[in-house]
């Protein structure tokens, strides 16, 4: 263990990212279930339901899952997000910075990152079908592009912007 202290030591930084990937996992957790019981069970009557608001198209049903499968993925990302804040703050970039100043920032970030997370599955999900993977899959490979955009787009605002030690 004691190799393992001294390793974090040297590389406090890559130990944070690699930190920041592993308990994003409990976010991710949550967004897999969410996601699941949204698509299986809460929002299932509207699969059917075409659904398009600006960046938002939802209307092929066989592979973006209609309204269901927008109010699946903004519910998911939406929790992971709240999940996700708590678990950063906290265990990863134990920021000092204070919860006022940090929670509106986080919240700009958690909006832009809903905004892409619930527009992009239409596009990566019509994608995935398009190449020829089953409509029973497609959800959670998008969810997987989601989770990536999110982990690119989070960990440098978080770090910088958010949760800086001060």
């Amino acid at each position: 263990m004691k190799w393992m202290k001294t390793w974090i030591a040297k590389h406090p930084n890559l130990w944070e990212f690699i930190l920041f990937n592993i308990l994003s996992n409990v976010a991710t957790v949550v967004n897999f279930i969410v996601m699941w019981i949204c698509t299986g069970f809460v929002f299932a009557a509207w699969k059917q339901v075409p659904f398009q608001f600006l960046i938002f198209h939802y209307t092929n049903m066989e592979s973006d899952l209609g309204l269901c499968g927008f109010l699946s993925f903004l519910t998911a990302t939406a929790l992971a997000q709240a999940v996700n804040f708590y678990v950063q703050k906290n265990f990863v970039f134990r920021s000092n910075a204070a919860f006022s100043q940090a929670i509106p920032k986080y919240i700009c970030l958690a909006v832009a990152l809903v905004v892409i997370s619930a527009a992009l599955p239409a596009y990566s999900q019509t994608f995935f079908t398009g190449m020829g993977v089953p409509a029973g899959i497609t959800p959670t490979l998008a969810n997987i592009v989601n989770i990536l955009v999110q982990v690119a787009l989070s960990y440098p605002a978080m770090k910088f912007w958010i949760m800086p030690k001060v």
